[in-house]
């Protein structure tokens, strides 16, 4: 990509400029904010737009309609047009939703703090009130009754790398420029506030085709990066059995080319953090699994802790993550690469120092050393396969996680829901080009059927399996109406347990039963006869080999939802001992004063 950044109609470029176009006279121009928007929109990479209709936003929906390269998808609520859009993201790089001023925002906000919390770059548009309207002191509708129209921009502000409230059509063109091109930078939210009787206003600077945007790549510091390259292979050369082990913050920093670079020059086993699972290839030679602490897969985290010298490339620890902060892990034995810096052991830290760059240039100077891997393989047992059911025996969760693994290739991709099938979707073994994503940091209940949506919208060459849980489903059942609108042909599995069993693992109460639903009933009532839609309800192993037969042969076009009957106690292991350990970190004691 040519190396340059667009911000409103000026560019910089490292090659000759072309001559500046003449100017164009106002009686001439037909350009409009909306379809410049529109334009912007489809030049970043994004073909659809999740929304919902709000007095605020109609013009401006109008002219997103407009615009032929722009899809514009209507959700159930503003929650799941923003969990939408985190999905989308998550396959496309960029997301867009628009939504309406205050009672909208407020309603999104809190999938774009989750969006913030995973580095995703989504364009938050809201329909804002009239321009007319600013600093005249009036109470709008839709508000908290106060004449204060800041209050949805300062609760953005925390959750947004950058905020444009555009009720100016002179300076329209310049905001919206400079909040897209700050959110591709950033790799997080930005939010966009729009008047809502701006959008159809035509204006000299929206009267030719906006220019392409062109971001300027990020360099590193010549002297840092060679420092810290220097000191790390020093380090790194010195040990006897390092380990690798891949973080969340690879695909931010658009460096699993170069961790693949890396990690076959080494020679050292790859591991991947639980909230890293999918940016790390699995089928890779020197793969050992998920480094999760005391829940870590098998044989892998007696590698991890016993290692001399373990690269942590891109990770986020947190009480989650480190399992209540039980972690075996020496600050003194490792190697953190950030996206920007590189810290060792307990020495240097560099910043300005970018991972792939990093990555890269320490693949050339690093001794193989396959000490660890050798090790992993000498220790390692193959997983036991789980116990034969009886005929007409309840289906057991471990049972079906067997079929599921069963039913991936490089055309699927899986959407793992906050609960138990975080445990049990990590077990997974990924093929080649298989997507996987779930939310860690943030850890929404609900967050999957809107991302599930988003993503099955961007990656139409994948079919998504979606693990649900009852009690998240219940957050955000409502968009399973707009997948059969949109012809999608996601399959999802819907695990019912009778409540919140993570919550019940970490500390159990009356609060984690739910009220039981008919959930197959559910989503026909709200197929109703239009589109393709299949269902089933499971209780047997028979009954699961029959019902994926059927969504894999005659309803491989259709949204197929399967509801899976098991215990109220059947967990996984991981997630029990998981539960304790989170537990007893929730509930230290305070500090003497």
């Amino acid at each position: 990509m040519d190396s340059a950044i667009q911000i409103g109609s000026t560019v910089h470029h490292n090659s000759t400029p072309a001559p500046a176009p003449a100017p164009v006279p106002a009686h001439a121009c037909s350009g409009t904010l909306g379809s410049h928007l529109a334009r912007r929109l489809v030049e970043i990479g994004v073909r659809d737009v999740f929304s919902v209709p709000g007095d605020f936003n109609l013009t401006l929906l109008d002219h997103l309609i407009a615009e032929p390269e722009l899809n514009l998808i209507g959700c159930c609520n503003e929650l799941n047009a923003g969990y939408a859009a985190d999905g989308y993201a998550r396959a496309k790089g960029v997301g867009a939703c628009v939504v309406t001023f205050t009672v909208g925002g407020l309603s999104v906000l809190n999938a774009i703090a989750g969006a913030y919390s995973e580095n995703l770059p989504i364009i938050c548009i809201v329909g804002g009130p009239n321009s007319n309207d600013y600093g005249t002191n009036r109470i709008l509708h839709h508000t908290t009754g106060l004449p204060d129209f800041t209050q949805e921009l300062r609760c953005f502000q925390t959750v947004t790398c950058v905020q444009a409230v555009v009720n100016n059509l002179d300076d329209a063109h310049e905001q919206i420029d400079t909040a897209i091109s700050t959110a591709l930078k950033e790799s997080k939210p930005a939010y966009i506030s729009i008047s809502c009787n701006l959008s159809g206003i035509p204006h000299p600077t929206f009267s030719r085709e906006p220019v392409p945007f062109f971001l300027a790549p990020k360099v590193s510091n010549y002297l840092g990066l060679e420092a810290a390259v220097e000191a790390t292979a020093e380090f790194l050369n010195k040990a006897v059995k390092p380990v690798i082990i891949g973080g969340p913050k690879l695909r931010v920093a658009k460096a699993q080319k170069a961790f693949i670079e890396f990690a076959d020059a080494s020679g050292y086993p790859i591991a991947v953090m639980p909230s890293g699972k999918g940016l790390v290839p699995e089928h890779h030679p020197h793969f050992i699994g998920t480094y999760w602490g005391a829940v870590s897969t098998s044989f892998c985290v007696e590698i991890v802790e016993s290692a001399d010298a373990y690269v942590f490339v891109g990770p986020t620890f947190n009480d989650y993550s480190s399992v209540g902060y039980s972690l075996l892990i020496k600050k003194e034995k490792s190697i953190i690469v950030q996206p920007n810096r590189v810290t060792i052991g307990n020495g240097l830290s560099l910043g300005w120092v970018f991972m792939a760059d990093f990555l890269s240039a320490l693949a050339k100077k690093l001794k193989k050393n396959s000490s660890a891997l050798e090790n992993y393989r000498r220790i390692f047992v193959p997983p036991g396969m789980p116990l034969m059911l009886e005929k007409d025996e309840p289906l057991r969760v471990n049972v079906l996680f067997k079929h599921i693994q069963n039913m991936l290739g490089g055309d699927s991709a899986v959407i793992a829901e906050t609960g138990d099938s975080w445990f049990n979707c990590q077990k997974l073994c990924l093929p080649e080009n298989c997507g996987y994503e779930f939310q860690m940091q943030y850890g929404s209940i609900g967050w999957s059927v809107g991302a599930t949506l988003g993503y099955a919208q961007a990656a139409r060459d994948k079919r998504v399996i979606a693990c649900i849980g009852d009690g998240s489903f219940q957050v955000t059942a409502q968009d399973i109406s707009t997948m059969i609108r949109c012809g999608q042909r996601t399959i999802i599995f819907l695990i019912n347990n009778g409540g919140y069993t993570i919550e019940v693992e970490i500390h159990d109460g009356p609060y984690n039963v739910i009220k039981n639903w008919d959930y197959t009933g559910l989503v026909n009532a709200i197929h109703n006869g239009e589109g393709k839609c299949w269902t089933a309800k499971v209780r047997t192993e028979d009954e699961l080999t029959a019902a994926i037969a059927t969504v894999t042969g005659e309803q491989k076009d259709s949204l197929c939802f399967i509801e899976i009957f098991v215990h109220k106690d059947d967990t996984s292991k991981e997630l029990l001992e998981w539960g304790s350990r989170v537990s007893d970190a929730n509930s230290r004691p305070p500090k003497p004063q």
